[in-house]
């Protein structure tokens, strides 16, 4: 029967600690505990969010940096057609030059162009020479 009564007076000890379990959970036995958790949590919050700000403000960044380069690409590639364009028409002009002249005229044409050429690299080597010597 002790033994009953035991177990019984157990049991009860055991439901009493459960009581604050049904009326809404644990409770803490001092505020300072939960206090000190609120602070920290409200810490890593704002840590957080200084973070979260931190990345918009490099993604906006970034996000200009590549407006800018695209633009700069467009720009490019338009430039890049435009002279595609017109170093067709040259070669189309180059072509047609070379089909109406003879072989002969054509060869004096790149002849004296060539020596042009030489006559203004050894012109600028030489003027470097005295300029630099």
């Amino acid at each position: 029967m002790s033994y009953r009564r035991d177990n019984r007076s157990s049991k009860a000890s055991l439901l009493d600690g459960f009581d604050g379990l049904e009326e809404g959970g644990l409770r803490a036995s001092s505020s300072h505990p939960l206090e000190s958790n609120e602070h920290e949590n409200d810490k890593a919050v704002e840590s957080l969010h200084d973070r979260v700000t931190f990345l918009k403000r490099l993604t906006g960044d970034i996000h200009e940096d590549v407006e800018n380069h695209n633009r700069l690409l467009d720009r490019m590639g338009n430039s890049m057609d435009a002279s595609r364009g017109v170093m067709l028409g040259t070669m189309e002009r180059f072509k047609m030059v070379f089909k109406k002249k003879s072989a002969r005229k054509t060869c004096s044409l790149v002849a004296y162009f060539l020596i042009a050429f030489s006559i203004i690299y050894c012109l600028i080597r030489i003027l470097r020479y005295y300029a630099l010597g």
